[in-house]
């Protein structure tokens, strides 16, 4: 019995809900092309942090998608969220995979270009 019980809250574990990062300020005010830039360099780098490809692959699609879509793709992907703002996450072999909150929603102090 008890067996079963671990298994639905496991199960119960991997489908948490995605939401957005809480509101964060970038340390100085900061454009959408410097923002861009900042993350186009973490999903370049970020195989290099250790993992599978597929997975960083599947998590670089999932924060650029909307929050129902961003949903499919991590369980479709096996990834455990273990944050349901997605910045920490695990994939079935338990590697872990950080994601900075600048990859996953825009700053507060974000300046418009005209």
């Amino acid at each position: 019995m008890g067996c079963a019980g671990s298994a639905a809250a496991k199960v119960e574990e991997n489908t948490k809900k995605i939401h957005k990062p809480k509101p964060w300020k970038h340390p100085q005010p900061i454009t959408p092309t410097q923002l861009k830039q900042m993350r186009d360099e973490f999903w370049d780098t970020a195989p290099h942090y250790g993992g599978q490809k597929e997975i960083w692959d599947a998590l670089k699609a999932a924060a650029e998608a909307d929050l129902n879509l961003a949903k499919v793709i991590v369980d479709s992907a096996g990834i455990i969220n273990s944050n349901a703002d997605l910045t920490i996450c695990y994939d079935e072999r338990g590697a872990k995979y950080e994601l900075p909150k600048y990859v996953l929603s825009d700053p507060t102090n974000l300046i418009r270009e005209n």
